[in-house]
């Protein structure tokens, strides 16, 4: 369900019941909040943001704009224009911001060898950097657990580990992140519909229209969205200037953000960036529609399973085993005596 709580005309143009240009978006939905009576659970999402402080929303303009499904071409240009004078102000980087609209015919999905990741950690590091995430307070996409073998027991993984070497014989590891649900239930619960998925199935959030109610988070069984519970920080020197619309811009304090398969590489012909520095190719990515992609040949060819299929979310994040190295009988995870590395 989609509430459209109020549109104005422009930065300029009187706010709703008659307030004055300049009145916080804390002040309204507070007033809005009490206005509705009767919806209930609208007054229950916005019920967070009146603990935000005033300037959790930097400008009228940015409250005041349209989903961006409903921008013209014109109005998303303009809205692009906004994006590289606030990270220029900010940064002294001029960025290039583009709109990366999906490839039709195409669903995008990710496969994982377990046999074969050794827990580095590359992953998640290019992950930031590439992606433009706050490093403090830190903020990251992928969290890689280490687990004990012969087990896939969530439960009993450890994503704090700290070893002077990886891999550890007694472990493997097994990165989680956004699984790109065929069916995620995420984008049911946004009550403002800030949260969506596009016809390649990447599942992306319009920043400016997230009210920070976290029911996304909530509703996500693999931990896979981040609140910004603080003003992002990006040190001098680390910002990605290449930038996608509804990819990796900057965020702002107050919103969710998460992993969206870095479509602002992978839409133009690339791979995302945990791929490409991972050294020892566990990860694969393509197009599940083509029987050619590696993606494809995995799916028919190897052991696969995906995380929590209980609960019906139907992941693109798939995780399989190299056939070479051996697990316990009944063991749904990498067994004893098993390598984690090639």
């Amino acid at each position: 369900m989609t509430i459209r709580i109020w549109e104005g005309k422009s930065a300029g143009a009187p706010g709703p019941c008659g307030a004055e240009p300049g009145f916080t978006r804390r002040g309204f939905l507070r007033g809005a909040t009490g206005a509705v009576g009767g919806m209930a659970a609208l007054a229950a999402a916005l019920s967070p943001l009146r603990d935000l402080p005033d300037d959790a929303f930097p400008s009228l303009e940015e409250f005041l704009q349209k989903h961006y499904k409903e921008m013209t071409p014109a109005e998303l240009a303009d809205a692009m224009e906004r994006v590289r004078a606030e990270v220029e102000g900010r940064y002294g980087v001029v960025p290039t911001v583009r709109d990366y609209p999906p490839i039709e015919g195409v669903r995008f999905a990710f496969a994982l060898n377990l046999s074969r990741c050794i827990g580095c950690r590359k992953c998640v590091h290019a992950c930031v950097e590439e992606n433009n995430l706050s490093r403090s307070p830190e903020v990251q996409y992928i969290r890689v657990l280490e687990m004990p073998r012969g087990t896939m027991d969530l439960a009993r993984g450890d994503h704090h580990y700290d070893r002077a070497e990886v891999p550890d014989g007694g472990h493997y590891y097994l990165p989680v992140q956004c699984h790109q649900c065929a069916n995620p239930p995420c984008v049911k619960v946004c009550p403002v519909g800030a949260t969506w998925q596009e016809s390649d199935g990447i599942v992306v959030i319009d920043y400016d229209w997230c009210i920070g109610c976290r029911y996304c988070e909530a509703a996500c069984p693999y931990w896979a969205r981040r609140f910004n519970f603080a003003e992002p920080t990006i040190p001098d020197g680390g910002l990605n200037p290449d930038m996608g619309y509804l990819s990796n811009r900057p965020r702002r304090r107050g919103v969710v953000e998460k992993c969206h398969f870095c479509l602002h590489r992978t839409r133009r012909g690339e791979m995302p960036a945990c791929l490409e520095v991972c050294p020892v190719g566990a990860r694969k990515f393509g197009d599940v529609l083509d029987p050619q992609s590696e993606v494809s040949q995995i799916l028919r060819t190897k052991r696969v399973l995906v995380l929590k299929e209980e609960v019906g979310t139907l992941p693109r994040f798939f995780y399989y085993f190299d056939e070479r190295y051996p697990r316990d009988a009944g063991s749904p995870g990498p067994g004893e005596g098993g390598e984690a590395g090639p």
